[in-house]
């Protein structure tokens, strides 16, 4: 199965939002890749490989997964990469703009 999105987190795949990713990658008994289609496809569940692609917002990623659980994988990873609100380490929103 496969999918192509646009990568909204305005991080791109860098720091928190390809962190998020791997732990995703990681909670289903499936083998998701990611990667352009001019580079070809990494693992989803290295963060080394995650963030070696320097994938940018904006940039259109294609995601594969194969297994088991391939179908809930593909819908997971990719939800995460077309939602624009990053997640704080809490699990919560970002929601700071307002914050005093």
């Amino acid at each position: 199965m496969e999918r192509t999105v646009t990568v909204e987190p305005e991080a791109g795949l860098h720091a928190r939002p390809a962190s998020k990713l791997v732990q995703t990658a990681n909670r289903f008994d499936a083998e998701v890749s990611i990667g352009r289609d001019d580079d070809g496809l990494v693992r989803a569940d290295s963060m080394l490989s995650v963030s070696g692609l320097n994938v940018e917002h904006g940039e259109s990623v294609r995601v594969v997964a194969e297994g088991p659980d391939a179908e809930a994988a593909l819908d997971a990873v990719c939800e995460l990469l077309t939602s624009p609100v990053e997640e704080s380490p809490d699990g919560a929103g970002d929601d700071t703009e307002d914050a005093p």
